[in-house]
């Protein structure tokens, strides 16, 4: 897994440029602005539903980003209508960390499962959570989040379709 550093560097960058444009900007005569788009966030949602392999590396590389974890660690373990089902070691205690998966449109969400505390495992689509968005590129799967703060990370991770195709 690595990160994308033009993303990662340029973040910055466009969190100042925007300041510098709003020290700049006229009195509120003019008609509002367009609410404004996280910088690192995907172009365009994938067209049409994914396939039943692109839906299993989006959350094999949507898992393992989100978690900081190898792509190969992730193990899918079942597939039930648009929900994937994973598992990983757990990086403290050597048990397992499991999790459901599933994607709408460009974004990635995903809930934990097997934690002690029932209203805790949920989906994280909540307003604190990070927003998880992906893009398909070839053999790479992007895996964007975006934080409440506004700080994104992108993480391009390889997981070839053939890998998934078994």
């Amino acid at each position: 897994m690595r990160l994308n550093p033009a993303i990662s560097a340029g973040a910055p960058v466009l969190g100042l440029l925007a300041l510098a444009a709003c020290e700049r900007a006229e009195p509120a005569a003019e008609a509002p602005a367009a609410a404004p788009t996280p910088a690192a966030a995907p172009v365009a949602a994938p067209a049409g539903p994914l396939s039943a392999v692109d839906l299993r590396r989006v959350c094999r590389a949507g898992l393992a980003a989100i978690h900081v974890q190898e792509p190969r660690a992730i193990r899918l373990t079942g597939v039930a209508g648009d929900v994937v089902s994973a598992e990983w070691p757990a990086p403290v205690d050597g048990g397992l960390m499991k999790a459901e998966c599933r994607v709408e449109g460009s974004r990635l969400l995903w809930k934990p499962l097997d934690l002690p505390e029932p209203t805790d495992v949920r989906w994280m689509d909540q307003a604190g959570d990070p927003l998880n968005a992906f893009v398909i590129k070839g053999d790479l799967v992007a895996i964007t989040q975006t934080y409440p703060d506004g700080t994104a990370e992108t993480a391009e991770i390889s997981v070839p379709a053939t890998q998934e195709a078994r």
